[in-house]
């Protein structure tokens, strides 16, 4: 099973559909602890992706990656544009040139991206931040992928381990942004970066099951 370029464009429509669908869900988290943005955010930057994608179905994954950060980071304010921008331009000069990824290589895709996240922000676990979905979906994947699994089965695991992760931020002190402003008073609120990095993954899982 390998991740093809027609997944990719597809995945990357239907983010543009999930982020709209739940614009109100990921504004209501972030109001609770952030600027309220974050939806707004998200179904705009993913939106725009949408617009761009008949532009994009002649090109590698690794140009159609990297233009989508590009109208992200052109399109998309606050924290948001850079942090997700700088995820699909990092993911795409990863697998530059490649119309097919198997799982080893959507694996390095997604470790690109993430270390650009973590280059531009400087998370660390228990930030109360995307990351902490982030890094145990990539450890899961990995321990899939060590374990023989196939490309969908690791995205599984990935999926699960960043609900996980996700719903582990609730009880965090916010230590990022705007949200570590607020001390105490964070706690007992869902990430919104966190809560993206589930659709995101999720969303790449249901492309590649079909």
């Amino acid at each position: 099973m390998q991740l093809t370029r027609k997944h990719v464009l597809t995945w990357l429509a239907r983010l543009g559909d999930i982020m709209r669908e739940n614009k109100a869900y990921l504004t209501d988290l972030d109001a609770a602890i952030g600027d309220a943005d974050h939806g707004i955010n998200m179904d705009r930057g993913f939106g725009k992706v949408q617009e761009k994608l008949a532009a994009f179905e002649d090109k590698d994954i690794g140009a159609i990656l990297k233009d989508t950060g590009m109208v992200l980071l052109s399109s998309v304010g606050g924290a948001s544009g850079p942090l997700y921008g700088t995820f699909f331009m990092k993911a795409g000069l990863a697998v530059a040139g490649k119309d097919t990824l198997d799982a080893t290589e959507t694996l390095t895709m997604l470790e690109a991206g993430v270390a650009g996240l973590v280059s531009r922000g400087r998370p660390v676990l228990q930030d109360k931040a995307m990351y902490d979905a982030w890094a145990p979906a990539l450890d899961a994947f990995r321990a899939a992928l060590g374990k023989g699994d196939d490309l969908a089965l690791a995205l599984d695991a990935a999926v699960d381990a960043a609900g996980e992760g996700m719903r582990a931020t609730i009880p965090m002190q916010a230590r990022k942004g705007r949200a570590s402003y607020l001390g105490e008073r964070s706690i007992g609120h869902q990430d919104p970066g966190a809560t993206s990095t589930v659709f995101m993954l999720t969303a790449l899982r249901d492309v590649v099951r079909g």
